[in-house]
Order: C-alpha cells, then structure tokens, then sequence
C-alpha cells in the first residue's frame, strides 16, 4: 500500500493531479512490478522494485542515454527510498508484434542502427553498472553451466564431464579475447519483446543489466532470439546494417566482426537453452517450453557451421539433443491449448501460475457439505467411491459443476479458436482433499468428452496428492 502511495505521489507531482485509473500491467521475468496511471493530464507508467542498486542502475542509465539522444524512456520522478519510480508510457505495441510485416522490418532496420548508438553512447562508466560491470570469462562460464545443469542434464545427456569443460573455457576464452573494437556497453537481454515502437520509432526498455563487453552479443541475442522465427537471410541483412552502422564509429575488419558475431550465438544460444530447461522443462512455464523447437533450429545452424570445430563434446551433446524426438514432439504438443485443472486446499495458497500469463477461473467449493468432518471419510479422497457417493447423493455438486463447467467451456472453445496456449482452472477446498478433489476429476472429464485431443491437452493436477496427470 505504501508503494502505491508514493506511485501516485510521483504521479501527482509531474502530472498537476492525483490519477483517475491505476491499471497492473504484465511484468517481466523479474520481480518488478508495473502500473500504468493515467488521467486527463496524461499516462506513465509506474515500477515497484524490490532490488535498489538494480533500480539506480537503470534511472542513471536512463538519464545518460537521453542525454546521447538514445530513445529510452524519461524519467519522471523517483521516491527517496528509490525503490519506486514514474517513467514515460511508451505505449503497449512491442516490436515483436509487428515482426514479419514491412513495418515490423523498417523498425528492425532503426533497431539495428539505434543499437550501435545505445552500445556506444558516452559518459557512462562502469560504476554505473550492476550486478556486472565487466562481461569476463568467469561470467561466460556462469551462463554455460547455467546450460550443462538446467538443460543438458535436465534432458537425460550425461556429458564427458572433462571434456565439456574444457570446450566451456575455450569459449569462455575466446570472449576474453574479444578485440577492444568490438567492445561496447551489452544491453545483455537485447530482444523484440523489449523493444517499444513509438511513432516509427524503436525504443529501448531493458537495460538494468547492461555491462562492458562484446557489442555482438547484443546482435546475436536480437536476430537468433527463438520466437523472432528470423530468416538466414533476413538476419543476414539486419546484421550488415548493424555492421555498417558499427564501422563509422570503429575500425575493425568484417572478417572480425563475422567472427565474434558467430561466437556469441554459440555463447546467447546456450545461455537461453539454460532459461529455457529451467522455466520450461523444470517449472513448465508454457511459453518456455514452446519456445525450445526454435532454440533448437538455431543449435542445428550452429552444429552445421565450420565455426569452432575444435568443440568437440560440446558439438557432441547438441547433436544428442538433436536427436531427442519427445523434444521436438513434447513442443509440438504445447502448442494446444493446455488446460490444467488443479485441486487444492485454500490453506496452502492458490496453485502456482504454470503459464505465466496469469488469469483463468478458481472455484471455491467450501460451501458444499464437507465430508472431510466425518472419520470414515478422512483417509478417502474425492477419487474413492465412499466420497463419490457422499457428495452425489445430496445432488448439490452436480448442480455446481454444471455451472462451472458452462463458464469455463465457452472460454475453452474461444481460446481454441484464437490460439492461445494456457487455460488454468482450480478448485479449492478447505484440506484440498474430497469436494476440491471431485469437481477437478469431473470438469476435466467433462471437457476431455466435450473437446477433442487434437484441439486440447488437458492436465489434471491434485496438488495436495502430488499427482499429476494427463487425460
């Protein structure tokens, strides 16, 4: 409450009035949090931060590209604890959204170029920098194991543990060796998601982890990002205008620049690979897990090129991923829409969002006669026939599933129709035990009869049980 109290005081302060509207928007990966204020005096959008020097570090850097000229949003007002801050609304349309329009290239064209001015933009220092200030080998090799542990492991590959070690410090080497040319400010998570579009223009949002370090990283982070679904050719293109630009500003030859470019999407593609076994394949986050058909396309490009051929057990693993179907077959399936019916008990808490998108329907079914109060039916479950029968007989949970099931069914045939991807519905009750257990068996049942598997996958989770099944 205090946070949005200095929110709206920051509001008031540059706007002349309190906002009408106080809207959340949806966050990023961290534990940031955003709101959107508006009133007739205009919109901003306003963060509620928990880490502090990650907080500075992206107002400082803020402040200094404006002053370069670099398109990065103002800074309106920030509290004295500086864990809260008002910044200009750059509206809602990302760059990703436009991507295979001629629109969406003629941005990607700006990108190229504004990223030169934004990696070379002056007066910031490294002590401006944080967590990071200078991407050295140690880091490299983070990002690698972060790889080998939440990916390759998480797959069923045991590698030679040596000798992919080895291949690791090779590449962690070759970043240190990175030529002074082609060194800049790396914006670190450069992709079309944190791009805004303004009145043609692009406009960089992510930022606070920026460090010293190769300026192609950047670029392979941008054109070989998994979802962007980039062309050989287009990214061949886009990175010759990055090039061009880079080459009025800094002597360096292309035969150089083609290098360190390739040796970071081997560096950005196993880094992502790790977010990606660990949000997708650990935590099942659903855009994660339909993210990994792309990285992998991307891992085959890499495995096909002449480039560093001396990785040897490293080459080696990828093409045992490669040859992992369930894979390619286990993303293929995310593509349906995934509804996951969950019971729980509302002492324990709401189920965890498995999507990340968050939204869907929770029933509370506390006011149904409990038969948990009885000593025969304790030890049961709401899927043994004892409790079956006790719920039944008093007719009160057909007449509640039938109401749920006429919300959630329409919504299930529209998100079909507009190919979302997730779709959430709990159950609570007080232990998460019998009535919660009963209406999440019945409603998945109910709409596994209703729609197909070729349109739907449907997960039934008791989460108090810890069981969890596909119908």
């Amino acid at each position: 409450m205090e946070h949005m109290q200095q929110l709206q005081s920051l509001y008031a302060a540059h706007f002349g009035g309190q906002p009408e509207a106080v809207l959340p928007l949806t966050g990023s990966g961290s534990a940031r949090r955003y709101f959107r204020l508006s009133s007739e005096a205009g919109s901003a959008v306003g963060v509620i931060g928990s880490d502090v020097r990650e907080n500075e570090t992206f107002i400082n850097l803020s402040k200094s590209f404006r002053e370069a000229g670099c398109h990065v949003p103002e800074i309106f007002g920030v509290s004295p604890s500086k864990g809260v801050y008002l910044q200009e609304d750059l509206g809602d349309c990302q760059l990703f959204s436009l991507l295979g329009s001629e629109a969406g290239e003629e941005v990607t064209v700006r990108t190229m170029r504004a990223l030169v001015g934004m990696q070379l933009a002056p007066g910031i220092g490294e002590e401006m920098l944080y967590p990071v200030r200078r991407m050295e080998g140690r880091h490299v090799m983070y990002d690698l194991h972060y790889f080998k542990y939440c990916f390759l492991k998480a797959v069923g590959v045991e590698p030679d543990e040596d000798a992919l070690e080895a291949d690791f410090r090779v590449l962690a080497q070759m970043v240190e060796e990175t030529p002074a040319e082609l060194t800049g400010l790396v914006l670190r998570d450069c992709q079309s998601r944190n791009i805004m579009v303004k009145g043609g223009e692009p406009w960089f949002i992510d930022y606070q982890s920026a460090r010293r370090g190769p300026v192609m990283y950047d670029v392979a982070s941008f054109l070989w990002q998994a979802r962007a679904k980039f062309s050989p050719e287009f990214r061949r293109r886009m990175a010759d205008i990055y090039m061009e630009e880079l080459e009025k500003h800094r002597k360096v030859s292309r035969e150089e620049m083609e290098r360190s470019l390739q040796l970071m999407v081997w560096i950005r593609t196993l880094q992502v690979l790790g977010a990606y076994g660990l949000r997708g394949l650990t935590q099942r986050k659903a855009h994660f897990v339909e993210s990994i058909p792309a990285a992998l396309d991307n891992v085959a490009e890499l495995l096909a090129s002449p480039l560093f051929g001396e990785l040897a057990e490293l080459r080696r693993c990828l093409g045992k991923v490669l040859s992992m179907e369930r894979l390619r077959a286990t993303a293929a399936k995310d593509k349906l829409l995934t509804v996951s019916v969950f019971s729980f008990s509302y002492k324990q808490g709401y189920p965890e969002d498995l999507s990340g998108n968050g939204g869907g329907f929770m029933f509370d079914c506390r006011a149904m006669h409990n038969p948990g109060r009885y000593e025969q039916y304790k030890p049961l479950t709401g899927r043994d026939l004892p409790v079956i029968e006790f719920l039944e007989e008093r007719g009160e949970v057909q007449q509640f599933l039938q109401g749920a099931f006429g919300l959630v069914a329409p919504a299930v045939s529209r998100y079909v129709q507009r190919g979302f991807s997730s779709l959430q519905i709990g159950f609570g009750c007080t232990g998460g035990r019998h009535r919660s257990v009963y209406c999440a068996e019945h409603l998945a049942r109910m709409l596994r009869e209703r729609f197909g598997a070729e349109q739907v996958r449907i997960l039934l989770i008791h989460r108090e049980q810890n069981i969890r099944e596909e119908i």
